[in-house]
């Protein structure tokens, strides 16, 4: 293997255990999204597993199901926007902004 072969490899490595801590620190990282003046909190991971949802007793109306149901929508579609940009800052600066299929 030539130098420019071993730079490249060193770098690739390198590469390679910058992204799995990113994708350790994204594991430990939280977002938060609520809706409805704080009627419902998610609370989401940089990997976009759910950590939490509280649900305030207030916006639980047994005749308007429907309001509940948008409140939850609301809040998870913010929490995983949330989440998606935490791992854009996170990933891009390693890849240089570059979109690669399949990292995020």
């Amino acid at each position: 293997m030539n130098m420019n072969n071993r730079a490249f490899m060193r770098q690739a490595r390198d590469l390679q255990a910058k992204m799995m801590k990113a994708q350790e620190e994204l594991n430990n990282a939280t977002v938060e999204a609520t809706a409805g003046g704080g009627a419902v909190t998610i609370v989401m991971n940089g990997q976009q597993k759910i950590i939490s949802i509280k649900i305030s007793p207030e916006a639980i109306d047994p005749s308007d199901i429907s309001l509940l149901e948008d409140l939850i929508l609301t809040t998870m579609n913010d929490a995983i926007q949330k989440s998606q940009e935490l791992a854009q800052k996170s990933f891009g600066a390693l890849t240089g902004g570059l979109n690669i299929p399949g990292l995020m």
